[in-house]
């Protein structure tokens, strides 16, 4: 910060700054404490780029893996940069957006405020674990719960990557498969309002009381004038970012290699033939759809060919919907992170809300092919 009161060889514009600035630097202490007794290779920075580069490699001197190594290193390529960009726009985040902001725009029982949560959803990231780590801060920040479950379903349909994708493989049907999906995250985010509202979810510890007649377009403006461009201000605060990818890097990165591994496996191991033959337009065809969607899920962008190939040998584009929303609501590495971080109450509630809806939409969807 930058002000006139000089606290711990830093100098700030109030006491709220510097009550903020002790209470972070308590949080990083208890962390770096905690670290200190935990062992290296327990931490996520360390083990999952380790297992990473075992992975990736097993086929070069283990024959028997290559297949699976092969496709473990095609995900981790697909997910990779997403999930970097996602830690970096949380560390931004953490750094240079007030928690005031988060709380002014994302909490709150209007609908607006899914709204603005889904809109933000889909503009943040390429991939749903990009957005993952970003949805985890801005809890930290404050956001309730319905805007994080929106910000976080609304998230795989944003890429330009993933959206000419499914306009070259489905033509006119992607606009119909990205506005469905939207649609579920906006109306997942008001049905879990209500459940707020009656005490059946998590609430969010962090979440502070903002006054009324703050704005945050005045705020931003005194901030970007008392901001003062130096080589030393501008590396404190890249400082800031890697401090804030950090927590945020051990909250996710696990779940993310977990799912990586799984989709590896069950890729090498469960023949693709087998999907279009079983997964037909019909109920039961949906629900096999939504399981094996929800094994083999990692990336949107990942499952969008085996999506359309479902699609061209069966004509069920409910289920093609239906598969490459299932990695979404209920992806394992998300439901994780998730269960961990905010609770499973919020957990059950996503499987509950999203899973009736996904099957109406992709009913719906089969029908309407069927018959137009």
């Amino acid at each position: 910060m930058t002000g006139t009161i000089e606290h711990a060889g830093h100098w700030f514009c109030s006491q709220r700054c510097i009550k903020v600035f002790d209470q972070r630097a308590a949080q990083t202490t208890i962390a770096v404490v905690q670290m200190g007794r935990m062992a290296w290779w327990c931490d996520p920075w360390i083990w999952v780029p380790l297992s990473g580069v075992l992975m990736a490699t097993l086929g070069a001197w283990l024959p028997a893996t290559e297949r699976v190594s092969a496709i473990y290193a095609g995900y981790l390529k697909t997910v990779a940069g997403p999930m970097l960009l996602g830690l970096l726009i949380g560390g931004v985040v953490d750094r240079f957006i007030p928690k005031e902001y988060i709380v002014k725009m994302l909490t709150g029982a209007r609908k607006r405020v899914i709204a603005r949560a889904t809109l933000l959803g889909f503009l943040a990231s390429s991939c749903s674990h990009g957005c993952l780590a970003l949805s985890l801060e801005l809890f930290r920040k404050g956001a309730s719960v319905p805007a994080v479950v929106s910000f976080l379903l609304a998230s795989p349909w944003a890429s330009m990557s993933l959206t000419l994708i499914l306009l070259s493989l489905f033509g006119v049907k992607g606009f119909i498969i990205m506005a469905a999906a939207l649609l579920i995250a906006f109306l997942t985010g008001l049905i879990f309002q209500r459940l707020a509202a009656k005490g059946l979810i998590e609430s969010n510890r962090n979440t502070s009381v903002v006054p009324e007649h703050f704005s945050i377009r005045k705020d931003m403006r005194r901030r970007w004038k008392a901001y003062r461009w130096s080589a030393g201000r501008m590396a404190d605060d890249a400082h800031g970012v890697l401090e804030g990818m950090i927590p945020l890097g051990r909250m996710v990165l696990g779940w993310v290699q977990l799912g990586l591994v799984l989709s590896a496996l069950s890729g090498a191991f469960i023949p693709h033939h087998v999907s279009s033959q079983w997964l037909g337009p019909s109920v039961g065809g949906l629900l096999l759809t939504l399981l094996l969607a929800a094994i083999i899920e990692v990336c949107s962008e990942g499952t969008a060919p085996l999506a359309f190939e479902l699609y061209r040998q069966t004509g069920a584009f409910g289920n093609s919907f239906a598969f490459l929303m299932a990695g979404v609501v209920t992806d394992y590495t998300e439901l994780g992170a998730l269960w961990l971080n905010i609770g499973r109450r919020t957990v059950v509630w996503l499987l509950a809300v999203t899973i009736p809806m996904v099957l109406a939409v992709g009913l719906l969807l089969n029908w309407w092919v069927a018959r137009f």
